[in-house]
């Protein structure tokens, strides 16, 4: 249907145009009604044309590589869907659907040239809404994007920290115990059997000393190296809550595209049992036209009998 000028001067692209380039326009570009759940157009569909939102709501989909449905855009009233495939001349790459009775302006290349030329100002707010399409492709990239946080972790570590959890390391395994025991049998052992001679003579002072020093260094060291694999649980966490929402979100989708199939299958029946009942109807007066009619015919003439 052709287009209302009045709903033209509601889009804020089209606000710069006077009286007569309004007018002008509206002639070019055409209103297109769809219904519920009706598809605006699928991917792969020729992108020869956009659409502006005038009315009603429209979802803009896509499908991943886990055949998981991805809600790419929902544009609010004025804004377009469908206009960097329409630009370059490539097939959608997204999905559109009507999520309620909507109603949307269809324009095309031509319609973008023709104001182009006549209000080249107006090319700003076009690269206004690839902008936007373009930061939300970022951001659902940056949504859906898996980080490993041992990787985050590390790229993020500095050189003390990487000694620290090498000191940490060492220091919580059997090979620490073991050797740390094997220096002090072997360091009492010598200094017992030196006797006088001994450097560090019972009760062992020197050896008191480096072990204050040991743990006076080694402690701080570990309490660093547990600060990082705090905020690695941390990092792990935040990650786990991404995942869990958007596993919430999926089968949030998959309840509401169950829901739709539900409302489907009663229309279909709606539908079957009326043209059913409209059959047996028609039937029933068929049959009932045929019983009360009276057979056509002709009495026999006794005389013409005779004769």
């Amino acid at each position: 249907m052709p287009c209302d000028p009045e709903i033209l001067r509601n889009v804020p692209l089209f606000a710069l145009l006077d009286e007569d380039e309004v007018a002008v326009l509206a002639g070019q570009v055409e209103v297109k009604n769809f219904a519920l759940r009706q598809r605006i157009y699928k991917m792969g569909d020729p992108s020869g044309r956009a659409y502006i939102l005038v009315s009603g709501a429209v979802r803009v989909t896509i499908v991943d590589e886990d055949q998981q449905e991805i809600v790419v855009d929902e544009p609010a009233t004025g804004e377009f869907f469908g206009f960097a495939s329409m630009l370059d001349q490539t097939p959608h790459q997204t999905n559109a659907t009507a999520l309620e009775a909507t109603a949307c302006i269809e324009v095309d290349r031509h319609d973008i040239a023709v104001l182009l030329e006549r209000k080249p100002h107006a090319g700003m707010d076009l690269l206004t809404v690839l902008g936007r399409q373009f930061h939300g492709a970022q951001q659902l990239v940056r949504l859906r994007s898996t980080r490993n946080p041992n990787e985050v972790i590390e790229k993020e570590a500095t050189f003390g920290e990487h000694i620290a959890d090498s000191v940490a390391r060492f220091g919580g395994s059997w090979k620490f115990i073991i050797s740390f025991l094997a220096v002090l049998v072997v360091y009492s052992a010598a200094n017992i059997v030196l006797g006088r001679q001994a450097w560090d003579p019972y009760p062992f002072i020197l050896l008191n000393l480096f072990l204050s020093m040991l743990a006076a260094l080694q402690a701080p060291v570990i309490m660093m190296s547990q600060n990082r694999q705090d905020t690695k649980d941390r990092l792990r966490g935040e990650l786990d809550f991404d995942v869990n929402r958007r596993a919430e979100s999926e089968i949030q989708g998959l309840s509401g595209k169950l829901n739709s199939l539900h409302e489907k299958m009663g229309d279909i029946e709606d539908f079957l049992r009326g043209n059913q009942a409209a059959g047996l109807t028609g039937v029933t007066s068929k049959i009932a036209s045929t019983s009360t009619a009276a057979p056509v015919g002709s009495e026999t003439n006794p005389s013409a009998l005779r004769a």
